[in-house]
């Protein structure tokens, strides 16, 4: 249910900050064009917060359901002019204001997603270094020496910083010749040189995610390895012991 909740909550947030982004390409373009902005309002119906502010005293709105937003203008045609506010309106301002203000929301959208997605790779994105993790014993990987926690740092001698570089030079080599050259950096910071050789068809090995399991290798996670013991708890009274990995329960 918690999950539910955030997913829902984190909908509503994205979908606010992009109609503000669109809405605030509407409002800002329009106020540059000349025209009076009555109201900019994030989400439909009764306010739940506003405030009036500037000189054209524009009333800023939170609404009570935050799936869209408006921006309305002066517009002659729904509305009297003031005698100051004449030449003010959405509608007797010139074709080509009215065009920009138009497309200003999209174009804002646009530029938004531009900036969005240089600060996501500027900081960098989240991967996963090509780690080895449990070794199927009599496998090609247990054959070519690879260990636990052995990394990956180049395939046929292409460096590899995580794991999609990783495997798709380690399927190219494969259906090249069978063979599959690792230079490999143990947890004990040794170096090896590996060779995964394939014996037969190697076609089934290519097929989407059955790599890893028909050269008996995973990617790395945590063993599961006790940590402590309560002195008076029914583990201490089963003989384990901090340190101690557990490889199985029930035979699994």
């Amino acid at each position: 249910m918690l999950d539910i909740l955030t997913n829902i909550a984190a909908f509503v947030v994205a979908i606010s900050v992009l109609v503000a982004v669109h809405e605030f390409g509407h409002f800002i373009v329009g106020r540059w064009c000349g025209m009076k902005v009555l109201r900019f309002s994030i989400g439909f119906g009764k306010p739940i917060w506003r405030r009036v502010s500037g000189k054209d005293g524009t009333e800023y709105c939170i609404a009570r359901w935050p799936l869209g937003g408006y921006v309305k203008f002066l517009d002659g045609r729904d509305s009297e002019i003031a005698p100051e506010d004449e030449g003010r309106a959405f509608n007797q301002r010139p074709v080509p204001a009215r065009i920009a203000v138009l497309l200003a929301g999209p174009l804002f959208n646009f530029l938004f997603a531009v900036l969005a997605y240089v600060v996501l790779f500027t900081s960098g994105v989240p991967t996963m270094r090509p780690v080895l993790g449990e070794i199927e014993p009599g496998s090609y990987a247990a054959d070519a020496g690879l260990r636990f926690g052995d990394r990956i740092v180049s395939v046929d001698g292409k460096p590899t910083e995580d794991w999609e570089s990783a495997l798709v030079v380690m399927l190219d080599t494969l259906v090249d010749d069978g063979k599959i050259d690792l230079e490999v950096v143990g947890e004990d910071g040794s170096e090896l040189q590996a060779a995964i050789v394939v014996k037969g068809d190697v076609a089934p090995l290519t097929e989407p995610g059955y790599l890893f399991k028909g050269l008996g290798i995973s990617a790395w996670e945590p063993r599961a390895v006790i940590a402590t013991i309560a002195e008076d708890g029914a583990a201490a009274a089963a003989g384990l012991e901090p340190g101690d990995r557990i490889t199985g329960i029930d035979g699994q």
